[in-house]
């Protein structure tokens, strides 16, 4: 009897022996999955990782120092798109209130210091004070097109704030480079002056005469 039991015992030590190793195995193989599957280097801490790092998937792995130099290029270009669909956005909602101007039979004219619009003559014309209280309401197609510019800015936004979230130091850089370009290229405006000191990004793009 006590041979069988030290038999049984013998037996259950040795499968448990076999087991444990894969057991370890397994455990190690699901950690490093969802920590990094696919062989990526993903922190969550600040890094300044390069070869192996992976961006939004698995797919986007970089795989040399040349790849990852073009996804730092590929990161400002996105973040210049989002100055650049930000600056679409009001010269659209301008091109609709100049349209509608036109169709009204109020030219575009600058508006003074004064609050009035000079005329050829040098006499003060009337100015459109009355269509900017009433407003403009866009036909179904104009804000179709407003709400889509709208949402491509919205979706580059986001984009721009996942890569942000790898806390990747070369590409955090690479998305201030973009915003910095991409403000110097779209956003390069004339300045007002009199009673208007400021740029015309900082104006509701939907002001006529202005």
């Amino acid at each position: 009897m006590n041979h069988m039991d030290h038999t049984g015992t013998s037996t259950m030590t040795m499968a448990a022996t076999a087991t444990s190793p894969v057991a370890a195995a397994a455990t190690t193989g699901s950690k490093g999955h969802g920590m990094g599957g696919h062989g990526c280097v993903i922190s969550m801490l600040w890094n300044w990782n390069t070869v192996d790092a992976c961006f939004i998937s698995s797919t986007w792995k970089i795989k040399s120092a040349g790849m990852f130099a073009g996804s730092c290029i590929g990161v400002i270009l996105l973040v210049m798109s989002l100055e650049m669909l930000r600056r679409a956005v009001k010269e659209y909602d301008r091109y609709l209130i100049n349209k509608y101007l036109a169709s009204q039979g109020q030219p575009h004219r600058p508006i003074s210091s004064a609050g009035k619009a000079a005329s050829d003559e040098g006499s003060p014309a009337p100015v459109c004070a009355t269509v900017v209280g009433q407003g403009y309401r866009p036909t179904l197609l104009e804000q179709a097109v407003r709400a889509l510019l709208h949402m491509f800015q919205f979706a580059v936004a986001y984009f721009v704030m996942l890569l942000a979230m790898y806390y990747n130091g070369y590409i955090i850089i690479c998305i201030f480079i973009g915003a910095y370009l991409g403000s110097f290229v779209f956003h390069w405006e004339p300045l007002g002056v009199g009673s208007s000191v400021q740029t015309s990004a900082t104006k509701e793009a939907t002001v006529c005469c202005g």
